[in-house]
């Protein structure tokens, strides 16, 4: 067996991780168990590189074994037993643990309820689900059932962080010239669910007769709360009563600002006594400075009194930095015995985080401190395994139960139906945010994200169809391939005309960050490395930049790809190649440096010397764009469909886009690839039921 499995990844069809784990398994085997003991540890390592967490052994067949072509499958199962026996042998085999009484003996691999987990994910899976499961069934940080004070207090709060505004609507009242466009309009921007129940006459007799604003506010007689959901405050109560929350949503539903208005009701709660310690983190340095400006900015525009604003923080860190990473280690300085000091702490771009990470983060929890996380659970799930926040907001389709319904109408004043069935304890700590802020009704990237999370080609292919003015779709040729090279050039001309200018590092940081040319792979014409190749050639023979021999050159666009924690800089981290200020220049003589924007909002410095591994950034994968927007967001997929395209990834691509997106795809491409769903194994979603 291992002699196959030398041939394998000689192919390329493992890796030489994959190969030396099962050379270790089977080492530490007795004879008659060592070549299914290596196969099974050599599958494991390789499904847990595709991200998944464990091995489903149910579902292993010659037809679906390590990606083989069937005949070559079959032949490295030759002499094997059946894989339909695997779960029964595997639980006698010396390297595989069964789990007793929720723990298990020091071995390589864990077997559970038929999935197989290398021994560490096992116990990740473990500490997050029991984690979770712990905060769930605790009733905001207090852990105890608010009084009716309490209730009255929090209700009055969340009234005036989300007061009804008709500002807004009568900004859109000139563009609604019939009843009917009115009364759509009303539903919109008012979150109307029940609109059969109202006096639609005496609404429009006020809604056409409105000369200024002020005019609507006869609209709080004749539309009552209870037939109104804004899930941004039901997101908010559901965070003020839960030690533990999940607010999720697509791009422009407001988890921000929802954020900023939760984190105003905790310190309007908490009152003078005590000022919670509040903390807020992303899993990257640019996730964590875009969580910055946009807190900061939430912050600033709300109706509250200026002492409580001041208690509310805008700065971010990222997760590595929060846990006190060592360098050299895997380890973290904040753990089970030394927890985190903090009362609450925010969580943006959840779904980037892996299983390992929301396990170490979980497990620095203080006892009765408040966790809420932030994301969007139809993006792409993190690179490395798992998919926690989909596993967790698989429930989110059960709504309320009756308890927790009931407290959620009291803080709102919404009719919150709940339900009386047997809940997961992690359903009544979810909101789902519904409507897009940003994407309005005429908006095409909204429409395609909608088509897209469909799976239904034939929607996508609608929108399309429709003549939205910002996104463009351009079949794949060999002249719109050079077309989309010369479009990209041109975008960037802006960051580079601000350097000739010698702009602030700040001001080219951010006009860099208006535009990004995206794409699925990493190598080929379609990926990361022939698309930097081209565009930065592109931009030598326009003048733009003079890279010569020089690895280093103004303008140089790069990305981190390796965490470096002694110099502060992280895998993703983008930074742009410039002069240093003549206040800076030794001897008058100026340095180039490396600018990044740190997730303060701060921007600092690096000589080239002291970067870590890096890349060129021009284009960047779909994968590495999580948790970034861009004004202009160009988009490229392989002309042959390859099965790390997905609905995820197309969706995730798409939502990066935050005024234009131009879609360079074939268009079947395009099809097969929205009806391919994101599938990774797990056992979390099980365990928090």
């Amino acid at each position: 067996m291992l002699k196959r499995l030398q041939a394998l990844t000689k192919q390329g069809v493992l890796r030489q991780l994959d190969y030396q784990f099962a050379k270790f398994v089977a080492y530490h085997s007795p004879a008659e168990q060592a070549d299914l003991a290596a196969l099974v540890a050599a599958i494991a390592s390789n499904e847990l590189g595709k991200g998944h967490v464990c091995v489903m052994l149910d579902k292993i067949t010659p037809q679906r074994l390590l990606g083989l072509p069937s005949r070559v499958a079959i032949e490295l199962l030759d002499g094997m037993p059946e894989p339909s026996s695997w779960a029964e042998l595997l639980t006698k085999f010396t390297v595989v643990s069964t789990v007793k009484a929720g723990n298990v003996e020091a071995t390589p691999l864990v077997i559970e309820h038929g999935r197989l987990y290398l021994s560490r994910y096992w116990q990740f899976e473990q500490t997050v689900a029991a984690k979770i499961l712990s905060m769930a069934k605790n009733a905001g940080n207090q852990q105890q059932i608010f009084n009716p004070e309490q209730l009255t207090e929090m209700h009055q709060a969340l009234d005036s962080l989300f007061p009804v505004s008709y500002g807004y609507l009568f900004e859109a009242l000139s563009n609604a010239d019939t009843p009917q466009a009115r009364q759509t309009l009303v539903c919109d921007m008012l979150d109307i669910v029940k609109p059969e129940s109202l006096d639609w006459v005496s609404i429009d007799t006020v809604l056409s007769s409105a000369k200024q604003q002020t005019d609507l506010a006869q609209l709080d007689g004749l539309i009552p709360f209870d037939v109104c959901l804004n899930w941004q405050k039901v997101a908010a109560a559901v965070a003020l009563t839960r030690q533990f929350a999940v607010i999720s949503g697509g791009p422009g539903t407001g988890k921000t600002t929802t954020v900023a208005k939760l984190l105003a009701a905790l310190v309007m709660q908490a009152g003078d006594e005590h000022i919670p310690n509040i903390m807020l983190v992303a899993p990257t340095g640019k996730a964590a400075a875009r969580l910055t400006e946009s807190i900061s900015s939430a912050v600033k525009s709300l109706p509250i009194e200026k002492s409580v604003k001041e208690r509310i923080p805008t700065q971010s860190s990222t997760i590595h930095r929060l846990l006190g990473a060592i360098p050299g280690r895997v380890e973290f300085r904040h753990h089970k015995e030394n927890p985190l000091h903090l009362d609450v702490l925010v969580v943006d771009e959840a779904s980037m985080v892996d299983l390992p990470m929301m396990a170490r983060l979980l497990d620095a929890m203080p006892a009765g401190a408040k966790l809420i996380l932030l994301g969007d659970r139809d993006q792409l799930a993190s690179v490395e395994a798992g998919a926690v926040l989909g596993d967790i907001c698989s429930f989110a389709n059960q709504g309320y139960s009756g308890s927790q319904g009931q407290v959620l109408s009291q803080l709102t004043g919404y009719d919150l139906h709940s339900t009386s069935l047997d809940l997961s304890l992690v359903a009544d700590c979810l909101c789902m945010l519904q409507k897009s802020y940003r994407f309005h009704s005429q908006s095409g990237i909204g429409q395609l994200a909608k088509a897209i999370n469909s799976g239904r080609p034939a929607l996508v292919d609608k929108v399309w169809q429709q003549g939205f003015k910002d996104i463009h779709h351009y079949a794949l040729s060999t002249e719109s391939y050079q077309s989309m090279i010369n479009q990209v050039t041109t975008f960037y001309f802006d960051y580079l005309d601000a350097i000739a200018e010698q702009r602030e590092p700040k001001v080219v940081l951010d006009a860099f960050a208006n535009v990004r040319l995206l794409c699925a792979l990493r190598e080929g014409d379609f990926g990361v490395a022939g698309l930097n190749y081209r565009i930065e050639k592109e931009l030598t023979h326009r003048g733009k930049i003079n890279p010569g021999d020089d690895t280093w050159y103004q303008g140089r666009p790069i990305m981190i790809t390796r965490n470096d924690h002694a110099v502060g800089l992280y895998n993703g981290d983008i930074g742009i190649t410039m002069l240093e200020p003549e206040t800076e220049a030794v001897d008058g003589i100026r340095r180039l440096k490396v600018y990044f924007e740190m997730p303060d909002g701060t921007i600092r410095g690096f000589l080239p010397s002291r970067i870590p591994d890096h890349e060129v950034v021009f284009a960047m994968t779909i994968h590495k764009s999580q948790g970034s927007e861009f004004a202009d967001t160009v988009m490229v997929l392989p002309h042959d469909f390859t099965p790390i395209l997905t609905r995820e990834l197309i969706y995730t691509g798409i939502t990066r886009a935050k005024a234009r997106l131009y879609l360079y795809a074939q268009p079947d491409v395009i099809r097969r690839s929205v009806q391919v769903r994101t599938e990774r194994a797990s056992g979390l979603s099980e365990l928090l039921v």
